[in-house]
């Protein structure tokens, strides 16, 4: 008999629980005006059985009755009640996101309505205890309030089931803002702190717990954790490193917040999760800029960016718009990367309060007659020429376009800037120009040699080029591939188990190529010190393993990522160089040098590039590879074999040839006698 109760009590209390809570669903499900008028009355209703509430309690029974004066004085009250609730605005406020202001304003209220309550008792002398206001205000407190409160706990409860279980690790203060803006959302719950500050271990802020980094693992598997959030801004890029290192091999989703140069210029805010960057598995500190080289050729000057549209250029026009020109000119070939670059900009100038002129052009660096004119007319100071065909397997694909664009390209507007005057002319180069294995190293490196000739010459503008290696977040960049293949559920592509490259953010490339540009005297080739060579396998399963996965699959944690080889694409090779010999001086910058390195006179410069014109015209890319092995040094085991037009000719039995000089679509190259 006595379980029979029980269990019946328990089912009884089971239904009352469930049908508040379907009530308090259907309530949640209905317009926000109507939600408000219902909360209205149930306040109402509480205010009502309290004053009820405040007799009995005093008394110590129900068994009594309200007079005419006392059921007047209750009914004004919650009348007044009403008003003032409505005026102090409780019921703007959502109260599953209900913080202290919300429940300052509830205090007030029902201090308020008590004020009211006992003015009343007073004035028409109800017959009621001197006490029942008191009572009162606690026991409507305890019922308004409470059923808030109660409504929030259980909003909170239910985003609890429905969210991610997470770590913060970083107790500091942007660890505890990271917190506050977590609970104010609905996606992750935070479990714990992890700070590796030993005076903070075991205590308990903003109601967490912080342990030690050593707890980790055990955290991770008692409450599911599926990510750690890293709120350490202010570390060095070394501990970053560090701290991450220590949890590749754990099966969670590692995410950061930005870093404090962006927090402190408000580039970013605390809760603006992203994942890793590369810079911080790289763990290389970056050398501040030295504005007053950045400065040297951009600020007060005519500045030109060619190629502006794309990875490297537009970082250039970003950095370029901070030191002021006194007129920036962009220029492009495609129509859309050179609105997207020009939109930004403009964002960019507006909260900075820059004013100078910008100027968006469309034209082909292969078109010397609208480069002289546009530096003419513009009065051009300081050209940039990041305008290349840069993917090394397009080229292949595309070997007589590649070279007209990279070659013929540089040579119109190198030519371009000499005839017109232009100060400094920098050209953007890239680590594959050393002993280049492809025809997109050679035309770049032959690109190189250009300007090296042109520096032989009598002319006032100082040629320089500055050659690095890959840089993050470009368009040809592993690292966005990498994502987008975890993202897919793998399998993550590498082309060889020992395939390696240099890597620099793209901020900081930008940076070291204007600073370059400003130590130039001529003929100069910069090199930037990328640091070491990075495996691109071990970058991959970094990446793996810091979003959430395995590589390993006799590991039991976790799901698994797979890393295929599916080897070197056309014109790769497995180590890049950044020298052609030994032969280098350093610079006033220690992220700087300066290669002596050999090169052609201007004569055979030109005759070589008369002869690329012929080969290019007809498509010629047995002529093109022949003409760069005899410029280009180290440029000699390659063989034509993924030109698409160059094979179809080939199975089809034409043989390549120049077209009449009438329909070339090379523009003339040496419209003047050479000198």
């Amino acid at each position: 008999m006595l379980n029979f109760c029980g269990r019946l009590v328990t089912r009884s209390v089971s239904g009352i629980i469930g049908g508040l809570r379907d009530g308090l669903e259907r309530i949640i499900q209905l317009p926000r005006n109507i939600k408000q008028a219902c909360l209205l009355a149930i306040d109402m209703s509480f205010v009502a059985f309290a004053i009820w509430a405040a007799v009995a309690f005093r008394y110590g029974s129900t068994d009594f009755l309200f007079g005419p004066v006392e059921i007047f004085c209750a009914g004004f009250t919650v009348i007044v009640s009403a008003f003032i609730f409505l005026r102090l605005g409780l019921y703007r406020a959502v109260i599953r996101f209900m913080g202290q202001q919300a429940i300052w304003a509830v205090i007030t209220a029902v201090s308020y309505s008590t004020l009211i309550l006992g003015a009343t008792i007073f004035f028409t002398q109800a017959q009621v205890p001197r006490s029942m206001p008191f009572i009162y205000w606690g026991i409507a407190l305890l019922g308004i309030g409470g059923m808030r409160l109660s409504v929030r706990a259980y909003y909170q409860a239910k985003l609890r089931s429905m969210s991610e279980n997470v770590l913060i690790y970083g107790a500091g203060e942007s660890g505890r803002q990271l917190l506050t803006a977590l609970n104010h959302g609905d996606q992750y719950r935070a479990v714990a702190f992890v700070d590796d500050d030993q005076r903070l271990h075991y205590s308990v802020i903003n109601g967490l717990q912080v342990v030690p980094p050593v707890e980790i693992e055990q955290l991770i598997a008692q409450h599911d954790i599926t990510q750690v959030l890293l709120a350490v801004p202010s570390a060095s890029p070394e501990r970053r490193k560090e701290i991450i290192n220590s949890l590749v091999g754990l099966p969670v989703y590692v995410r950061t917040v930005p870093r404090i140069t962006e927090l402190v210029t408000g580039e970013a805010s605390v809760n603006q999760i992203q994942d890793i960057d590369l810079d911080d598995l790289l763990g290389r500190d970056p050398v501040p800029p030295h504005p007053e080289l950045i400065d040297r050729c951009i600020t007060g000057k005519v500045v030109m960016v060619t190629g502006a549209g794309g990875s490297i250029g537009s970082e250039l026009c970003r950095q370029i718009v901070l030191s002021s020109p006194s007129e920036l000119i962009l220029l492009d070939n495609s129509e859309y990367a050179l609105y997207n670059v020009e939109r930004e900009l403009r964002e960019l100038m507006s909260p900075a309060n820059l004013d100078f002129k910008m100027v968006a052009l469309l034209g082909s660096v292969q078109d010397g007659r609208r480069l002289e004119s546009i530096f003419r007319t513009f009065r051009v100071d300081t050209v940039y020429h990041a305008a290349a065909y840069k993917h090394v397997p397009m080229v292949e694909y595309n070997v007589a376009e590649g070279v007209a664009n990279n070659v013929f390209g540089t040579w119109y507007s190198a030519q371009a800037a000499r005839k017109a005057g232009v100060a400094t002319f920098v050209l953007v180069s890239t680590d594959k120009a050393v002993r280049p294995t492809n025809i997109m190293g050679a035309s770049k490196r032959f690109a190189e040699m250009i300007l090296q000739g042109l520096a032989q010459r009598d002319t006032k503008t100082r040629f320089c080029m500055v050659r690095f290696g890959n840089v993050l977040g470009s368009s040809g960049s592993v690292v966005p591939l990498f994502r987008e293949q975890i993202e897919n559920g793998g399998p993550v592509t590498v082309t060889h188990p020992e395939v390696t490259r240099y890597f620099m953010s793209i901020k900081e490339a930008a940076q070291l190529v204007l600073q370059a540009s400003a130590m130039g005297t001529g003929g100069d080739v910069f090199v930037l010190d990328m640091g070491e060579p990075v495996r691109i396998v071990d970058l991959a399963r970094r990446m793996i393993r810091l979003s959430g996965y395995e590589t390993d699959h006799d590991s039991h944690v976790g799901e698994h990522i797979d890393i295929e080889f599916i080897g070197l694409r056309p014109g790769e090779k497995l180590y890049e160089e950044l020298l052609l010999g030994s032969n280098v001086a350093g610079t006033g910058h220690p992220m700087i040098m300066r290669a002596e390195e050999e090169c052609l006179s201007y004569g055979q410069i030109h005759s070589y590039v008369t002869d690329l014109m012929h080969y290019c015209d007809a498509l010629d890319c047995v002529g093109i590879t022949s003409v760069l092995r005899k410029a280009v040094s180290g440029f000699s085991d390659h063989e034509v074999r993924h030109d698409h037009i160059w094979n179809r000719q080939s199975e089809i039995g034409e043989v390549p040839r120049a077209p009449a000089r009438a329909v070339s679509n090379v523009k003339e190259l040496f419209p003047e006698k050479s000198s």
